[in-house]
Protein backbone atom coordinates (compact mmCIF):
# COMPACT_ATOMS: atom_id res chain seq x y z
CA UNK A 1 0.00 0.00 0.00
CA UNK A 2 1.07 3.54 -0.78
CA UNK A 3 -0.55 6.02 0.62
CA UNK A 4 0.73 9.45 0.73
CA UNK A 5 3.36 9.96 3.01
CA UNK A 6 2.21 13.59 3.74
CA UNK A 7 -1.47 12.27 4.54
CA UNK A 8 0.28 9.77 7.34
CA UNK A 9 2.64 12.20 8.75
CA UNK A 10 -0.37 14.92 8.86
CA UNK A 11 -1.65 13.03 11.94
CA UNK A 12 -4.80 13.20 10.40
CA UNK A 13 -7.99 10.39 10.44
CA UNK A 14 -10.87 10.81 8.42
CA UNK A 15 -14.84 9.15 8.88
CA UNK A 16 -15.82 6.83 6.23
CA UNK A 17 -19.27 6.19 5.19
CA UNK A 18 -19.76 3.02 2.28
CA UNK A 19 -23.19 3.13 0.93
CA UNK A 20 -24.05 -0.47 -1.34
CA UNK A 21 -24.88 -4.08 -1.36
CA UNK A 22 -24.33 -7.59 -2.36
CA UNK A 23 -20.36 -8.68 -2.86
CA UNK A 24 -19.48 -4.91 -4.08
CA UNK A 25 -19.82 -3.45 -0.95
CA UNK A 26 -18.55 -6.25 1.10
CA UNK A 27 -15.35 -6.01 -1.20
CA UNK A 28 -14.40 -2.56 -0.17
CA UNK A 29 -15.26 -3.23 3.49
CA UNK A 30 -12.24 -5.93 3.20
CA UNK A 31 -9.82 -3.29 2.11
CA UNK A 32 -10.85 -0.34 4.29
CA UNK A 33 -10.78 -2.13 7.67
CA UNK A 34 -7.16 -2.44 7.83
CA UNK A 35 -7.22 1.07 7.74
CA UNK A 36 -9.59 1.14 11.63
CA UNK A 37 -8.01 0.54 14.83
CA UNK A 38 -8.71 -3.13 16.07
CA UNK A 39 -11.57 -3.43 19.02
CA UNK A 40 -10.11 -2.10 22.49
CA UNK A 41 -11.56 -5.59 24.07
CA UNK A 42 -9.55 -7.50 21.78
CA UNK A 43 -5.62 -8.64 21.77
CA UNK A 44 -4.19 -6.36 19.09
CA UNK A 45 -1.47 -8.95 18.99
CA UNK A 46 -3.60 -11.40 17.72
CA UNK A 47 -3.41 -12.69 13.98
CA UNK A 48 -5.10 -9.61 12.48
CA UNK A 49 -2.59 -7.07 14.34
CA UNK A 50 -0.35 -5.27 11.69
CA UNK A 51 2.01 -2.38 11.64
CA UNK A 52 -0.78 -0.88 8.92
CA UNK A 53 -1.70 2.63 10.61
CA UNK A 54 -4.65 3.76 11.31
CA UNK A 55 -6.39 6.45 9.12
CA UNK A 56 -10.07 5.97 9.54
CA UNK A 57 -11.41 6.55 12.80
CA UNK A 58 -14.83 5.67 11.81
CA UNK A 59 -16.04 3.42 9.19
CA UNK A 60 -19.71 3.25 8.32
CA UNK A 61 -21.64 0.39 6.48
CA UNK A 62 -25.08 1.26 5.03
CA UNK A 63 -26.84 -1.66 3.49
CA UNK A 64 -29.45 -2.16 1.14
CA UNK A 65 -32.63 -4.83 2.42
CA UNK A 66 -34.35 -5.44 -0.67
CA UNK A 67 -33.29 -8.55 -1.75
CA UNK A 68 -36.26 -11.28 -1.53
CA UNK A 69 -34.42 -14.90 -3.18
CA UNK A 70 -32.85 -17.57 -1.37
CA UNK A 71 -32.17 -17.65 1.94
CA UNK A 72 -32.57 -14.33 2.59
CA UNK A 73 -36.15 -14.30 0.83
CA UNK A 74 -37.11 -17.53 2.97
CA UNK A 75 -36.60 -15.52 6.39
CA UNK A 76 -38.45 -12.74 5.34
CA UNK A 77 -41.15 -14.64 4.79
CA UNK A 78 -40.95 -17.06 7.30
CA UNK A 79 -40.06 -14.60 10.57
CA UNK A 80 -41.15 -11.13 8.50
CA UNK A 81 -38.01 -9.37 9.38
CA UNK A 82 -35.45 -7.89 6.46
CA UNK A 83 -32.92 -9.79 4.17
CA UNK A 84 -30.03 -10.55 6.42
CA UNK A 85 -27.91 -11.46 3.26
CA UNK A 86 -25.77 -8.87 2.39
CA UNK A 87 -25.87 -7.53 6.23
CA UNK A 88 -23.76 -10.72 6.64
CA UNK A 89 -21.28 -10.30 3.93
CA UNK A 90 -20.27 -6.95 5.55
CA UNK A 91 -20.34 -8.41 9.13
CA UNK A 92 -17.94 -11.16 7.56
CA UNK A 93 -16.26 -8.68 5.69
CA UNK A 94 -15.09 -6.21 9.14
CA UNK A 95 -15.09 -9.24 11.13
CA UNK A 96 -11.67 -9.14 13.25
CA UNK A 97 -11.34 -13.09 12.57
CA UNK A 98 -12.63 -13.03 9.23
CA UNK A 99 -10.93 -16.61 7.82
CA UNK A 100 -12.89 -18.89 10.65
CA UNK A 101 -15.94 -16.51 10.60
CA UNK A 102 -16.37 -16.63 6.64
CA UNK A 103 -16.04 -20.16 6.58
CA UNK A 104 -19.05 -20.68 9.14
CA UNK A 105 -21.03 -17.67 8.12
CA UNK A 106 -21.05 -18.74 4.75
CA UNK A 107 -21.65 -22.29 5.33
CA UNK A 108 -24.61 -23.70 4.30
CA UNK A 109 -27.02 -26.64 5.30
CA UNK A 110 -26.83 -29.14 2.59
CA UNK A 111 -30.26 -31.37 3.91
CA UNK A 112 -33.60 -31.05 5.68
CA UNK A 113 -35.20 -27.97 6.51
CA UNK A 114 -32.59 -26.18 6.72
CA UNK A 115 -31.09 -27.03 3.28
CA UNK A 116 -30.27 -23.62 1.66
CA UNK A 117 -29.90 -21.34 4.60
CA UNK A 118 -26.33 -19.64 5.49
CA UNK A 119 -25.65 -20.19 8.89
CA UNK A 120 -24.86 -16.68 9.28
CA UNK A 121 -28.05 -15.75 8.16
CA UNK A 122 -30.11 -17.93 10.87
CA UNK A 123 -27.66 -16.15 13.36
CA UNK A 124 -28.84 -13.03 12.19
CA UNK A 125 -31.92 -14.00 12.31
CA UNK A 126 -31.71 -15.41 15.55
CA UNK A 127 -30.79 -11.72 17.37
CA UNK A 128 -33.45 -10.74 15.54
CA UNK A 129 -35.85 -12.75 16.79
CA UNK A 130 -34.65 -12.39 20.14
CA UNK A 131 -34.63 -8.89 19.91
CA UNK A 132 -37.62 -7.90 17.86
CA UNK A 133 -35.36 -5.30 15.95
CA UNK A 134 -33.47 -5.92 12.88
CA UNK A 135 -31.14 -2.92 13.33
CA UNK A 136 -30.46 -3.76 16.79
CA UNK A 137 -29.79 -7.13 15.67
CA UNK A 138 -27.30 -6.21 13.41
CA UNK A 139 -25.13 -4.01 16.19
CA UNK A 140 -25.14 -7.09 18.68
CA UNK A 141 -23.46 -9.15 15.76
CA UNK A 142 -21.11 -6.71 15.28
CA UNK A 143 -20.36 -6.65 18.98
CA UNK A 144 -19.94 -10.32 18.89
CA UNK A 145 -17.82 -10.47 15.88
CA UNK A 146 -15.49 -7.29 16.97
CA UNK A 147 -16.42 -5.32 13.95
CA UNK A 148 -13.93 -3.05 12.36
CA UNK A 149 -16.51 -0.70 11.72
CA UNK A 150 -20.55 -0.18 12.17
CA UNK A 151 -23.07 -1.72 9.82
CA UNK A 152 -26.82 0.18 9.62
CA UNK A 153 -29.77 -1.57 7.36
CA UNK A 154 -30.37 1.36 4.39
CA UNK A 155 -33.81 1.46 6.46
CA UNK A 156 -35.29 -0.62 9.14
CA UNK A 157 -38.51 -1.01 7.48
CA UNK A 158 -39.80 -4.08 5.46
CA UNK A 159 -39.30 -2.75 1.90
CA UNK A 160 -40.18 -3.83 -1.47
CA UNK A 161 -38.68 -2.98 -4.88
CA UNK A 162 -40.92 -2.03 -8.05
CA UNK A 163 -39.45 -1.16 -11.29
CA UNK A 164 -40.84 0.08 -14.25
CA UNK A 165 -39.53 -1.29 -17.68
CA UNK A 166 -38.16 -0.25 -20.92
CA UNK A 167 -41.65 -1.89 -22.20
CA UNK A 168 -43.94 0.31 -19.74
CA UNK A 169 -44.65 -2.97 -17.51
CA UNK A 170 -44.13 -2.55 -13.80
CA UNK A 171 -42.15 -5.68 -11.96
CA UNK A 172 -42.62 -6.24 -8.16
CA UNK A 173 -39.83 -7.85 -6.06
CA UNK A 174 -36.33 -7.71 -6.69
CA UNK A 175 -35.71 -11.22 -7.71
CA UNK A 176 -38.07 -11.08 -10.30
CA UNK A 177 -36.71 -7.58 -11.31
CA UNK A 178 -33.27 -9.34 -11.93
CA UNK A 179 -34.95 -12.06 -13.63
CA UNK A 180 -36.96 -9.82 -16.22
CA UNK A 181 -35.41 -9.48 -19.56
CA UNK A 182 -36.41 -5.61 -19.97
CA UNK A 183 -34.25 -3.16 -18.97
CA UNK A 184 -34.70 -0.90 -16.05
CA UNK A 185 -36.19 3.04 -16.11
CA UNK A 186 -37.10 3.75 -13.04
CA UNK A 187 -37.11 2.22 -9.81
CA UNK A 188 -39.84 2.91 -6.86
CA UNK A 189 -39.57 2.01 -3.14
CA UNK A 190 -42.60 0.46 -1.08
CA UNK A 191 -43.38 1.82 1.23
CA UNK A 192 -42.35 5.38 -0.15
CA UNK A 193 -42.08 6.68 2.99
CA UNK A 194 -39.47 3.98 4.97
CA UNK A 195 -36.39 6.14 6.39
CA UNK A 196 -33.02 5.42 7.52
CA UNK A 197 -31.96 5.22 11.00
CA UNK A 198 -31.02 7.98 12.84
CA UNK A 199 -27.29 6.63 13.14
CA UNK A 200 -27.29 6.67 9.18
CA UNK A 201 -28.24 10.57 9.05
CA UNK A 202 -25.29 11.03 12.05
CA UNK A 203 -23.01 8.97 10.11
CA UNK A 204 -23.58 11.05 6.53
CA UNK A 205 -23.81 14.34 8.77
CA UNK A 206 -20.38 13.68 10.15
CA UNK A 207 -18.59 11.67 7.79
CA UNK A 208 -15.17 13.30 5.59
CA UNK A 209 -15.29 10.41 2.80
CA UNK A 210 -18.70 8.80 1.56
CA UNK A 211 -18.46 6.08 -1.01
CA UNK A 212 -21.13 4.53 -3.08
CA UNK A 213 -21.00 1.51 -4.87
CA UNK A 214 -19.75 -0.70 -6.60
CA UNK A 215 -22.67 -2.96 -6.91
CA UNK A 216 -25.88 -3.55 -9.23
CA UNK A 217 -26.73 0.07 -10.36
CA UNK A 218 -30.30 -0.49 -9.23
CA UNK A 219 -30.40 -2.90 -6.72
CA UNK A 220 -27.64 -2.47 -4.60
CA UNK A 221 -27.03 1.61 -5.08
CA UNK A 222 -29.83 3.31 -6.35
CA UNK A 223 -32.16 1.14 -3.79
CA UNK A 224 -30.00 3.12 -0.53
CA UNK A 225 -31.36 6.78 -2.41
CA UNK A 226 -34.85 5.89 -2.60
CA UNK A 227 -34.90 6.11 1.21
CA UNK A 228 -36.85 9.10 2.14
CA UNK A 229 -33.92 11.79 3.92
CA UNK A 230 -30.97 9.77 2.60
CA UNK A 231 -30.57 12.04 -0.29
CA UNK A 232 -31.43 14.87 1.48
CA UNK A 233 -28.60 13.86 3.99
CA UNK A 234 -26.29 13.23 1.68
CA UNK A 235 -27.20 16.86 -0.22
CA UNK A 236 -26.18 18.62 3.20
CA UNK A 237 -23.27 16.98 4.21
CA UNK A 238 -20.05 18.35 3.27
CA UNK A 239 -17.97 15.06 2.72
CA UNK A 240 -15.97 14.02 -0.35
CA UNK A 241 -18.11 11.80 -2.49
CA UNK A 242 -17.17 8.76 -4.21
CA UNK A 243 -18.47 6.95 -7.07
CA UNK A 244 -16.62 3.66 -7.97
CA UNK A 245 -17.43 2.63 -10.79
CA UNK A 246 -18.38 -1.15 -11.56
CA UNK A 247 -16.18 -3.19 -13.95
CA UNK A 248 -18.72 -4.76 -16.20
CA UNK A 249 -22.21 -3.91 -17.45
CA UNK A 250 -25.10 -5.91 -16.04
CA UNK A 251 -27.61 -7.74 -17.69
CA UNK A 252 -30.88 -5.53 -17.27
CA UNK A 253 -29.84 -3.00 -15.07
CA UNK A 254 -26.84 -1.08 -16.82
CA UNK A 255 -25.97 -3.09 -20.49
CA UNK A 256 -24.32 -0.78 -22.85
CA UNK A 257 -24.18 2.06 -20.43
CA UNK A 258 -20.90 3.91 -20.03
CA UNK A 259 -19.15 5.16 -16.89
CA UNK A 260 -21.37 8.80 -17.03
CA UNK A 261 -24.62 7.41 -17.68
CA UNK A 262 -24.50 5.33 -14.36
CA UNK A 263 -23.78 8.24 -12.71
CA UNK A 264 -26.71 10.00 -14.43
CA UNK A 265 -29.07 7.16 -13.96
CA UNK A 266 -28.17 8.04 -9.92
CA UNK A 267 -28.55 11.36 -10.09
CA UNK A 268 -32.26 11.21 -11.63
CA UNK A 269 -32.78 9.08 -8.70
CA UNK A 270 -31.57 11.30 -6.11
CA UNK A 271 -33.45 14.64 -5.61
CA UNK A 272 -31.79 17.41 -4.53
CA UNK A 273 -28.66 15.19 -4.54
CA UNK A 274 -28.92 16.06 -8.48
CA UNK A 275 -26.67 19.62 -8.40
CA UNK A 276 -23.84 17.80 -7.03
CA UNK A 277 -24.11 13.82 -6.67
CA UNK A 278 -20.55 13.32 -6.80
CA UNK A 279 -16.89 14.50 -6.51
CA UNK A 280 -14.65 12.12 -7.97
CA UNK A 281 -15.61 8.41 -9.64
CA UNK A 282 -13.20 5.67 -9.56
CA UNK A 283 -13.02 3.73 -12.87
CA UNK A 284 -10.74 0.79 -13.63
CA UNK A 285 -8.95 1.45 -16.66
CA UNK A 286 -6.94 -1.30 -16.90
CA UNK A 287 -6.99 -3.90 -19.59
CA UNK A 288 -8.97 -7.40 -19.29
CA UNK A 289 -7.96 -11.00 -20.18
CA UNK A 290 -9.23 -12.33 -23.13
CA UNK A 291 -10.48 -15.72 -21.99
CA UNK A 292 -12.34 -13.47 -19.12
CA UNK A 293 -13.80 -11.31 -21.82
CA UNK A 294 -15.59 -13.76 -23.38
CA UNK A 295 -16.77 -15.48 -20.42
CA UNK A 296 -18.36 -12.56 -19.69
CA UNK A 297 -19.08 -11.89 -23.91
CA UNK A 298 -22.01 -14.81 -23.32
CA UNK A 299 -24.08 -13.42 -20.79
CA UNK A 300 -24.28 -10.05 -22.75
CA UNK A 301 -21.91 -7.89 -21.06
CA UNK A 302 -18.82 -6.42 -21.32
CA UNK A 303 -16.11 -3.55 -19.44
CA UNK A 304 -17.99 -0.18 -19.17
CA UNK A 305 -17.04 2.39 -20.94
CA UNK A 306 -14.69 5.23 -19.62
CA UNK A 307 -15.75 7.98 -21.01
CA UNK A 308 -13.97 10.37 -19.20
CA UNK A 309 -14.88 13.68 -21.31
CA UNK A 310 -18.43 13.56 -20.37
CA UNK A 311 -17.63 12.63 -16.48
CA UNK A 312 -15.53 15.76 -16.46
CA UNK A 313 -18.52 17.70 -18.16
CA UNK A 314 -21.20 16.38 -15.50
CA UNK A 315 -18.88 17.93 -13.05
CA UNK A 316 -17.04 14.89 -11.35
CA UNK A 317 -13.76 14.23 -11.70
CA UNK A 318 -12.21 10.57 -13.00
CA UNK A 319 -9.61 8.79 -10.98
CA UNK A 320 -8.45 5.83 -13.91
CA UNK A 321 -6.21 3.15 -12.72
CA UNK A 322 -5.95 -0.89 -12.31
CA UNK A 323 -8.40 -1.40 -10.29
CA UNK A 324 -9.29 -4.95 -11.24
CA UNK A 325 -8.90 -8.40 -9.91
CA UNK A 326 -9.02 -11.69 -12.23
CA UNK A 327 -10.40 -14.72 -10.59
CA UNK A 328 -12.72 -17.10 -10.97
CA UNK A 329 -14.72 -13.99 -11.76
CA UNK A 330 -14.02 -10.39 -11.78
CA UNK A 331 -14.06 -8.09 -8.70
CA UNK A 332 -12.48 -5.06 -7.67
CA UNK A 333 -8.71 -5.43 -6.31
CA UNK A 334 -9.51 -3.81 -2.67
CA UNK A 335 -6.49 -2.38 -1.91
CA UNK A 336 -5.53 -0.67 -4.91
CA UNK A 337 -9.43 0.96 -4.39
CA UNK A 338 -8.69 1.50 -0.91
CA UNK A 339 -5.42 3.53 -1.58
CA UNK A 340 -7.63 5.40 -4.04
CA UNK A 341 -9.52 6.33 -1.73
CA UNK A 342 -7.64 7.22 1.74
CA UNK A 343 -5.54 9.28 -0.89
CA UNK A 344 -8.38 11.39 -2.08
CA UNK A 345 -9.93 11.36 1.57
CA UNK A 346 -6.70 12.13 3.81
CA UNK A 347 -6.19 15.23 0.23
CA UNK A 348 -9.45 16.84 0.69
CA UNK A 349 -9.67 16.65 4.91
CA UNK A 350 -6.37 18.07 5.11
CA UNK A 351 -7.95 21.46 2.39
CA UNK A 352 -10.81 21.64 4.48
CA UNK A 353 -10.70 20.32 7.96
CA UNK A 354 -14.04 19.75 10.29
CA UNK A 355 -12.54 19.50 14.01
Amino acid sequence: MNIQSHSVSAGRTIRVVCIGGGTGLSTLLRGLKRYVAAPVSHDTDGPFHSDVPTLIRDLVAIVTVTDDGGSSGRLREDFKMLPPGDVRNCLVALSEDEHLLSKLFRYRFKQGELEGHSFGNLFVAALSDITGDFAQAVQMSSQILATRGRIFPATNTNVTLSAKMHDGTTVHGETNITASKCSITELMLDPASAGPLPETLDAIANADLITLGPGSLYTSLITNLLVKGVPEALAASKATRVFICNLMTQANESLGLTASEHIERIAAHAGPLRSRIFDYALINNSPISPQRLDQYAREGQSPIQADLDRIKALGVEPVVGNFVHEGDVLRHEYDRVTEALLNIGLRERRRRPRE
